[in-house]
């Protein structure tokens, strides 16, 4: 049940995380297509909105160090004693790459371009596959390959938008697979660690001491592995459909509200105010970015 509330807590705090950047980038896009240029995190004007980046300030020490604490509280050697150290440094690599973005844009340390954040973002995504899921075997293995999976592709785009920062398809791969790896460790916990999800044959999660190795979900017959492997398989790939329907549904609505905007804003009255008194017309006034 811990384990399930850890999935689940990671979902709450990186889902609506990887929305806002997801509609951020997307209205940043259609505002100027030509001047689209990356950041590693989109604020907004007043600083009070950026709840989602102070919260995870906060948040990220404190599971940094709660998994240090369950790494010294566990005795002997057990395998999966270790993964809660690696998680804990993996956590405080992301809370350092935060550390170094509010501190450029407070501080304006133009000496730290955005390149070599994003850089630093790379690297982050890079020791997150790595360290993933390590040692897990059977179904869990599977679905933990296809998390570090995720990471990597978000690697990939963080390292390529550091070297062409105007990329928007990039920027574009990167929130939505925020997004699925958000809806994926939801998943995860679900098929995991609960027994209502738990595939049909295989019992929910457990861990083992034998012969130094981890021992994930336990099934019965092969035919209840290869099935739940195959429905693990599917499921990511209806996981993967859905976020990348929605995410170009999202850009659809949001080009579609910027057209009706700009219609309204360009009407003959409006038209001649704004030309009289040097009214700049936003074409879509959704987000205040910096």
């Amino acid at each position: 049940m811990v384990l399930f509330a850890t999935h689940f807590l990671s979902f709450l705090f990186l889902f609506p995380i990887a929305i806002r950047r997801l509609v951020c980038s997307v209205s940043l896009y259609l505002e100027s297509p030509a001047q689209f240029s990356s950041k590693t995190w989109y604020f907004s004007e007043p600083k009070w909105k950026n709840w989602d980046f102070y919260t995870l300030l906060v948040a990220l020490p404190i599971a940094s160090f709660s998994h240090i604490y369950l790494f010294l509280a566990i005795s002997g050697l057990p395998t999966y004693r270790f993964s809660f150290l690696a998680q804990s440094l993996l956590i405080f690599l992301f809370w350092a790459l935060l550390i170094l973005i509010i501190l450029k844009e407070s501080l304006d340390l133009y000496v730290v371009p955005e390149s070599f954040v994003f850089i630093l973002g790379g690297i982050a995504f890079l020791a997150e596959y790595f360290m993933n899921g390590r040692g897990i075997l059977g179904l869990g293995g599977v679905a933990y390959e296809l998390l570090g999976g995720l990471a990597l592709v978000c690697a990939a785009c963080c390292l390529y938008l550091s070297i062409w920062p105007s990329a928007f398809f990039a920027d574009f791969l990167l929130s939505s697979g925020l997004v699925l790896k958000a809806v994926w460790v939801l998943q995860l916990g679900l098929s995991l660690y609960t027994d209502a999800f738990s595939v049909k044959g295989c019992e929910k999660m457990t861990i083992m001491q034998g012969n130094n190795r981890e021992v994930d979900v336990k099934c019965d017959l092969e035919e209840d592995k290869l099935r739940g492997m195959a429905l693990t398989n599917l499921l990511f790939i209806v996981h993967t459909t859905l976020v990348l329907i929605s995410s170009f549904v999202l850009f659809g609505l949001l080009h579609r509200i910027g057209n009706t905007r700009s219609r309204e804003d360009s009407g003959p009255l409006l038209s001649n105010i704004g030309s009289s008194e040097g009214i700049v017309m936003n074409p879509l006034p959704i987000f205040e970015l910096e």
